[in-house]
């Protein structure tokens, strides 16, 4: 085997790396429709019925609410500022139709709107609520407190209370509960049966949102789940054909590249995830049974509400779990560690562009014994190219004589053709980790790093050109970081030994121009780590070849 496989073998690595994230990633096997009817260990308040006392205050205070508001009423909205995020709620089926965070924008530009988790095209918005024997739940108008339109939440926490009271005694209250220094929000689900019969059947709690404009095959998008500690990842394209997954429901979740809206039931609720697309609208729910509920009884149901980013450590603060849905793939265990060091030479040198140039050359010094040994073989080869292109020729119509010949030589200059192939493809989950972790990390958003390259998180642009250019996606520009990584490579490839088959020389040629289409539409954070690892490695093998020559 000629060394320069090697690269064939790199390039097909990545190229099947890249077609099965695209289309044979795995779905998570169907399980079965019906739902849990297991009790589960919810508070139960017994002739606890909510009391109606006026509001005096716009303060968030724990102030009990009126019961009914007539339906002829319309539906107010009641605005919570907090630190971190700015939240509407709506009286119209107690929901959440907007969340905008504070620390983040739409775009890079300074004057962008602030970054919204729920999109406005969105009916009804997300955190709905339903009930068995309670149709158009979801559009019930509720009657809240305090009876203002602006909420503070600056120096304490405080609450929103929504109420209804349906035709037949059933009183569903939620209450939403907030705190200044945090992206949760804990929901309680009060119901309450002022009926004259028992009431059982199944409390469900939904997200709901749009499908991601940016859906690409790198990294995961869509509804997500934690279910009995197994991570629940559906593709959008499979929604309509997954059923109901059953089990002890840790979260839910809709995920974006960047953020993710998300309900955790207190505990490890017994139910099911249910999954809807209608109009390019994901609705992500999860239901549990109530149990029994006689009259005159109350029982609670506890939740915490996340919508914010998809920041490892943040998550993972919180202690619930949802820092599971951070997934990169089969190298995830690679990955995060890699993570968790750029964000630590960023507590010192805060530009992640230099810190993505130090994890490279950390991550590739890590491998210097296998890449020398790497090299080491391929200057072997290199040393016999004429012998074998003499063999070649003298027996090209003979192929099996010829790898015979091709083994003795191997064998006599004591080379291993594997050799330089191997400790290359062993470092192949490092560079897949490295991919997946640059291309995904909220950190990298909007992140600077020096004159043209002002987010790490886009494809680099030099200059922006108002007419299209073909394979490049907008904005339309000279991606000057992706054409120097192109160059780099053609550069790598003249210092490994040409290859005696046409075919493959060919091949090689074309790899570097292969390679430059395939990243010019990658963020430049992705560019820079391939192009400080192709440095490195022309650096590595220059040396280790003055080293033994």
């Amino acid at each position: 085997m000629e060394q320069a496989r090697l690269f064939i073998a790199i390039g097909v690595s990545f190229a099947i790396f890249f077609l099965w994230s695209m289309f044979f990633a795995p779905t998570p096997p169907e399980t079965p429709k019906e739902a849990a009817q297991e009790q589960t260990p919810i508070k139960d308040t017994a002739k606890e019925a909510p009391k109606s006392e006026p509001v005096t205050t716009a303060t968030a205070e724990d102030t009990p609410a009126t019961l009914v508001r007539e339906s002829t009423q319309p539906a107010r909205r009641i605005t919570v500022d907090t630190p971190l995020f700015r939240m509407v709620l709506s009286e119209k089926g107690g929901a959440v139709i907007s969340t905008v965070l504070k620390e983040f924008r739409e775009a890079l530009d300074p004057q962008s709107p602030l970054k919204e988790m729920i999109d406005q095209n969105v009916a009804g918005g997300s955190v709905l609520t339903s009930m068995t024997g309670l149709e158009g739940l979801e559009q019930a108008v509720y009657t809240a407190t305090p009876a203002v339109a602006n909420v503070e939440i600056a120096n304490g926490p405080g609450k929103v209370r929504f109420q209804f009271k349906a035709p037949n005694g059933i009183v569903v209250e939620k209450i939403f509960a907030f705190t200044p220094d945090s992206y949760l929000v804990d929901l309680s689900v009060k119901v309450h049966n002022a009926g004259d019969s028992a009431y059982q059947g199944k409390l469900g709690l939904s997200l709901q949102n749009t499908i991601p404009d940016n859906a690409r095959a790198i990294g995961f998008e869509g509804p997500s789940a934690l279910i009995a500690n197994k991570l629940q990842q559906i593709k959008i394209k499979k929604i309509e054909e997954q059923g109901d997954i059953e089990g002890p429901i840790q979260w839910i979740a809709i995920e974006g590249r960047y953020f993710m809206t998300s309900i955790i039931p207190a505990g490890s609720e017994n139910g099911t995830m249910h999954l809807a697309l209608k109009d390019k609208i994901i609705k992500n729910q999860v239901n549990i049974s109530t149990g029994e509920i006689t009259p005159d009884h109350s029982k609670l149901y506890d939740f915490k509400i996340f919508m914010g980013p998809k920041s490892l450590s943040l998550l993972k603060s919180y202690n619930n779990k949802l820092d599971k849905a951070i997934n990169f793939g089969w190298f995830d265990f690679l990955a995060k560690p890699c993570l968790w060091f750029m964000n630590f030479i960023y507590r010192f040198i805060p530009n992640y562009g230099i810190a993505i140039i130090i994890l490279t050359i950390v991550s590739r010094a890590l491998f210097w014994p296998l890449a020398t040994k790497s090299y080491k073989s391929m200057g072997g080869m290199r040393k016999i190219q004429p012998l074998m292109q003499e063999i070649r020729e003298k027996y090209k119509d003979d192929k099996t004589r010829m790898n015979q010949e091709m083994m003795a030589l191997y064998k006599t200059y004591k080379i291993n053709p594997m050799g330089g192939c191997l400790p290359m493809l062993i470092q192949m989950p490092v560079f897949f980790a490295l991919y997946r972790m640059l291309y995904q990390a909220v950190e990298l958003r909007h992140a600077p790093f020096m004159g043209w390259i002002n987010d790490l998180s886009a494809p680099d642009r030099l200059f922006e050109f108002s007419f299209k250019i073909p394979f490049m996606d907008p904005p339309y520009g000279i991606p000057v970081l992706t054409i120097v990584m192109g160059a780099s490579m053609l550069l790598q490839q003249k210092m490994t030994p040409t290859p005696g088959d046409p075919a493959q020389a060919k091949m090689m040629m074309l790899m570097p121009v292969i390679f430059t289409f395939i990243f010019i539409n990658f963020s430049s954070g992705l560019v820079l780590y391939w192009l400080v690892s192709n440095i490195f490695s022309m650096a590595q093998q220059y040396y280790t070849q003055k080293q033994t020559s």
